[in-house]
């Protein structure tokens, strides 16, 4: 009996770090977080078919530098549940991206997150979205919260999960660069430069309190990124685009997560607008987006259902 969907498509969001606070390098290679993330409107697309196997094809924004092979999240995502749940069946994916590829902005995650989802829903596997969280814990630190959205805090390697209380919109100027910077040299010069503090970081409280009072000013001035001044070292042109975002008034400005996407808090959507014009005519950027946040987490947007009947 054919019991699956005939298709499914789930959008996942893109993330800043709004702060970052990096512990000392543990002995297991990881770095204990505390991270308040905000989801924002840049979306990755998947479509999930029926097929005997799993392939992954890809376009949109930075399609050409994703890998299609086993090393993508989203085929080890589908991987991941059909494993756990113990089924057969293959899935053809489709990915339409628009968050940038290496811009420490969680494109990858995304991914991850909205195939989690969609294989779901297209297997009916009947899983909770606890459940599929637990296992987006597994494929990487901001998988989990690319399933959930909004605005949250991330402790442990970010992905043990707290809801935020977050009033408001904001919207943002994006600058990003054609060479993205890699998570683990960020974090290696971070231990060379920076070596990060004993114990667990603790979320920003100046943040968290700026949020739930909705003043964009107050969260501008609460901006902050430990790995900031890492993905400074590796990539000392990132100053310019800091330097010239504020310079176009906006309310804070903070390299988000890894890097090298620079994100500036504007005062209105027209007033991130004009920091991206900005920022576009000084050439310190190879381009420029504007978002807002929060927004939800992964979600379907179609499911097709296949016709009950004999696959033969």
């Amino acid at each position: 009996m054919s019991r699956s969907s005939s298709e499914v498509v789930v959008r996942a969001p893109g993330k800043i770090n709004l702060a970052l606070g990096v512990g000392r390098r543990l002995p297991d290679g990881f770095h204990p977080l505390a991270t308040v993330f905000q989801a924002v409107s840049l979306h990755e697309e998947v479509t999930a078919r029926p097929a005997d196997g799993f392939s992954l094809t890809v376009d949109g924004l930075h399609a050409d530098r994703v890998p299609t092979d086993a090393s993508n999240l989203a085929l080890r995502a589908a991987h991941l549940l059909a494993d756990h749940v113990g089924i057969d069946d293959g899935v053809a994916l489709h990915v339409h991206k628009g968050v940038p590829v290496a811009g420490g902005m969680a494109g990858g995650s995304a991914d991850a997150a909205a195939t989690l989802l969609a294989c779901d829903a297209l297997w009916r596997t009947g899983m909770s979205r606890d459940e599929l969280g637990e296992l987006a814990a597994t494929l990487g630190s901001d998988v989990p919260f690319c399933l959930v959205g909004q605005t949250a805090v991330g402790r442990g390697r970010g992905d043990l999960l707290t809801p935020a209380l977050s009033r408001g919109e904001y919207h943002w100027a994006l600058a990003l660069r054609d060479a993205g910077l890699s998570t683990p040299e960020v974090f290696r010069t971070f231990d060379e430069v920076v070596g990060g503090v004993d114990g667990e970081p603790e979320p920003d409280r100046r943040l968290l309190a700026a949020l739930r009072s909705g003043d964009p000013v107050s969260v501008g001035a609460a901006l902050d990124n430990d790995l900031q001044p890492a993905a400074l070292e590796l990539a000392p042109e990132l100053a310019e685009t800091l330097a010239v975002a504020e310079d176009a008034g906006a309310l804070g400005v903070v390299v988000s997560g890894s890097g090298p996407t620079v994100a500036a808090l504007g005062r209105s959507r027209q007033h991130a607008v004009a920091i991206a014009a900005a920022v576009t005519a000084a050439g310190v950027a190879d381009s420029v987006l504007t978002a807002s946040g929060p927004v939800p987490g992964a979600r379907l947007v179609v499911t097709e259902r296949a016709s009950v009947g004999d696959r033969g």
